[in-house]
C-alpha cells in the first residue's frame, strides 16, 4: 500500500502526521501538488509536482493509484474516483470515505454547490481543523496502516 496525498490543500499539521507515520511504518508516501513544497529527507516520502490546472493533481493521483492504496484528500469527487478504483480515501478531519457513504456525501456536496451557484447565501467554509479532527485523522490513519500490515 502507498499513501497518496492531495497536497495542494492538505493542512501542514496533517502532513506532519503523515510524515511521522510514513517513517514509523515504512510506508511509501507521495505528495502530489501543482507547486513546489518541502518534504523531510526520507526514503519513504516523495513529492510529485504536476502542472497547474483544474484537477491536474487529482487526475494524476487517480492515474497512479493501485487497489488498496490510501489517498488523503478533502476533495469529495476525487475520493469517489479513488473508491471506484479500489482505493481508500481519508479526509484531513479523519473521516474515512467508503463505498457505503461516498454517494450520500457526494450528493450533499453537489446539492450545496447547486445552492451556491443559484445565489443562495451560504455561510463560510468549514471550521478550522480542531485538535479532535487531528486526533481522529491520526487514529484512523493508524488503524488503516495497522490493517494493511496485518493483511
Amino acid at each position: 500500500m502507498k499513501i497518496w496525498v492531495d497536497a495542494d490543500a492538505c493542512p501542514v499539521v496533517i502532513k506532519e502526521i503523515l510524515f511521522r507515520a510514513a517513517e514509523r511504518t515504512q510506508t511509501e508516501t507521495i505528495l502530489v501538488a501543482n507547486h513546489a513544497m518541502r518534504i523531510p529527507p526520507s526514503k519513504y516520502i516523495s513529492r510529485l509536482q504536476v502542472s497547474s490546472g483544474f484537477d491536474v493533481a487529482d487526475d494524476e493521483i487517480v492515474k497512479r493509484i493501485a487497489k488498496g492504496d490510501l489517498v488523503i484528500t478533502g476533495d469529495i469527487p476525487l475520493a469517489s474516483e479513488v473508491i471506484d478504483n479500489g482505493g481508500q480515501a481519508l479526509n484531513p478531519r479523519g473521516e474515512l470515505y467508503t463505498t457505503e457513504n461516498i454517494r450520500s456525501i457526494l450528493n450533499v456536496r453537489d446539492f450545496m454547490d447547486t445552492m451556491r451557484s443559484s445565489g443562495v447565501e451560504m455561510s463560510g467554509g468549514p471550521p478550522p481543523l480542531s485538535q479532535t479532527d487531528r486526533q481522529n485523522f491520526a487514529n484512523n490513519l493508524d488503524r488503516i496502516l495497522a490493517q494493511n500490515k496485518a493483511g
